[in-house]
């Protein structure tokens, strides 16, 4: 599992625009914010995303490159971005149950309509240098990270110049 202030692995992702995303060439003015989410299953990840649409340009002014990415198959993730209200978040499918493992995801295990395996919801925010300044795990579907206590903390940090946590 890494820990804040430790340098992220390379993190290259196909996007549901048939682009590619690499943490390496993410040059924001604060952070790059990697949302995890269950996939198309969850309702509640349907919920979440929409609201990081709705917000997503007070993350961009404030200097935040962000991505939301599922361990979908490129046909769902290509299938939720038409169906969810998320026209303006870059779209990762793929990824992977090792690579999830590395970054100390939760992985389910499929229930009724669920994939046979999925990874759970995790919040990562990773400085320019690509090392990770806060992380944000969940092992249920419930109690993520709002994105208004995550707006005024981005705030915080930039005035108060505040260290990363949880090192130790």
């Amino acid at each position: 599992m890494i820990k804040p202030r430790e340098k992220m692995p390379e993190l290259a992702i196909d996007l549901v625009n048939d682009t590619q995303w690499k943490l390496s060439e993410q040059m924001p003015e604060q952070f790059t914010m990697v949302v995890l989410y269950r996939g198309m299953h969850c309702p509640v990840c349907k919920k979440y995303l929409e609201e990081l649409q709705s917000k997503l340009r007070k993350f961009i002014e404030k200097g935040v490159n962000v991505i939301a990415i599922s361990s979908d198959t490129e046909e769902i993730a290509k299938q939720t971005y038409k169906d969810w209200n998320i026209a303006d978040i870059p779209v990762g499918y793929n990824f992977s149950i090792e690579a999830a493992r590395t970054l100390g995801l939760y992985i389910s295990k499929g229930i009724k309509a669920e994939p046979d395996t999925f990874i759970e919801p995790g919040l990562f925010l990773i400085k320019p240098d690509q090392t990770l300044y806060a992380v944000s795990l969940q092992s249920m579907p419930f109690a993520r990270p709002e994105f208004d206590a995550i707006l005024k903390a981005i705030d915080f940090v930039v005035e108060k110049d505040y260290p990363a946590r949880g090192e130790a």
